[in-house]
């Protein structure tokens, strides 16, 4: 079969969709990835087809970086992103439909699900909306785009909380979508937006995050399911710079600090906040510059610091296994990593859904509470790596790594898929291995509940 995704956003949007591609493909499957240019090199690079959409993210942080300050707050970045977005989707109509000509299933996620559902009613083919995030309505499970609660809600609070969540994000998408329907020539989507549509309950929808990082929401429908997390696995060909290799060898496991695809704003102040910090733990580091979270040139001035090592970036399953703990920004996939890798974690969220992820990973006992960037000092970061490097966030995260490398999401995610009836069943002999089941795999692990 042939198989369509789109994924719009940062390298972490994409990335899972790349190793869902590839499970895929290994499957019998020909998939092609519907993305921005900027992640073009990391399709392609793993041997699937790409096709194009306007979805620019890098341009946009480069441009306005405090639209990422903004972030945290939805309200506040309402108006960037609906600009952004109205932008972007002028060709998403006709990019579309050159991804989906010959397709026979659409997966859509995030921001552009509603692109491949809208592509799906014109070309009469199946979609699976996906998500790497929890969205589905339920009392147990806070919204992840508000600021996590510190004690347990009521579970119609949150339920409200979704729909307001929900309304919000369709202010934001909308004007977009009104153009691509309007170019498809199809209707409207409803007033309040594509997931109060009738039947809507029915959607099949499949998350690609961990049980473990999220139990599954008994009150969601059955429509819902949730696969585990999709890893790309570049560790295993990949050979680190001399100067990284001789720098691991030199000495204890070191700190790691990365920020992946974020950029900020005071990059060169935030970078001397936390080579201080460093200091002052007396820990050695391996900062990853990536697109800019951290200043190159205030990085690369420790070059004579026989503890520091700047690098641009390496891959999260080659790297991660081989530091102590990370520093990073809560990011799904890079939470998800290092909780694989078998390590503690000190988060300081630059955007979006990364409080949440901050907050699961202190709710499972593997990172200190999350640090807020603006205002970062150096104490504080350096009481949060001291906490993080202590015996019993290290023994919880090595436990629960273990849960997680036994997951396999992406073998997972095709036998669902193939439950649906939406890919043939694998021929006798190529099935994949019997996976946990979520219930089984959260009852395992989850000594503590996740909160309401």
């Amino acid at each position: 079969m042939r198989i369509t995704i789109f994924s719009i956003g940062t390298q972490g949007d994409v990335r899972p969709f790349v190793a869902l591609g590839r499970g895929l493909q290994r499957a019998g499957h020909r998939v092609r990835i519907a993305s921005g240019r900027t992640c073009e090199r990391l399709v392609t690079g793993q041997g699937l087809e790409f096709s194009p959409l306007s979805a620019d993210f890098l341009d946009i942080m480069a441009r306005d970086p405090g639209a990422l300050r903004r972030g945290l707050n939805p309200l506040a970045l309402l108006a960037t992103a609906r600009r952004e977005l109205r932008a972007m989707a002028v060709d998403w109509a006709e990019q579309g439909r050159a991804a989906t000509a010959d397709a026979d299933l659409l997966l859509g996620n995030g921001m552009v699900a509603p692109l491949a559902a809208s592509l799906g009613e014109v070309v009469g083919r199946p979609v699976v909306e996906t998500h790497l995030q929890p969205i589905t309505p339920c009392p147990d499970i806070p919204p992840m785009m508000l600021p996590p609660p510190r004690k347990p809600r009521p579970g119609a609070v949150n339920r409200l909380l979704y729909h307001c969540c929900r309304l919000l994000t369709w202010q934001m998408l909308s004007p977009a979508y009104a153009r691509v329907r309007r170019d498809l020539d199809l209707p409207p989507f409803p007033r309040r937006g594509p997931t109060y549509s009738p039947g809507r309950r029915y959607q099949r929808l499949l998350y690609g995050f961990s049980p473990l990082l999220v139990p599954p929401s008994s009150h969601w429908p059955a429509s819902v399911r949730v696969a585990g997390n999709w890893f790309l696995e570049e560790g295993r060909d990949w050979r680190p710079p001399a100067a990284l290799a001789d720098f691991l060898e030199a000495g204890p496991k070191p700190v790691y600090v990365g920020f992946g695809s974020m950029c900020s704003e005071d990059a060169a102040t935030f970078t001397r906040v936390i080579l201080e910090a460093l200091r002052r733990s007396g820990r050695r580091a391996v900062l990853a510059t990536g697109w800019g979270g951290l200043s190159e040139e205030v990085a690369e001035s420790v070059a004579g610091d026989r503890n520091i090592l700047a690098i641009e970036a390496a891959p999260h399953d080659w790297l991660l296994p081989r530091v102590a703990l990370a520093v990073h920004h809560g990011g799904a996939g890079t939470t998800a990593a290092t909780l694989r890798a078998g390590i503690p974690s000190v988060v300081v969220p630059f955007f979006g859904d990364q409080p949440f992820w901050a907050w699961r990973l202190e709710q499972l006992g593997v990172a200190p509470p999350a640090l807020k960037r603006r205002g970062l000092t150096s104490a504080a970061l350096y009481a949060g790596i001291r906490q993080g490097l202590s015996e019993p966030m290290r023994q919880r995260a090595a436990e629960l790594g273990g849960y997680l490398r036994a997951e396999d999401g992406v073998a997972n995610a095709i036998a669902q898929l193939q439950s649906w009836e939406l890919l043939p069943p694998a021929a006798p002999g190529d099935e994949f291995p019997p996976q946990n089941s979520p219930d089984q795999f959260t009852a395992a692990t989850a000594t503590r509940l996740l909160p309401t």
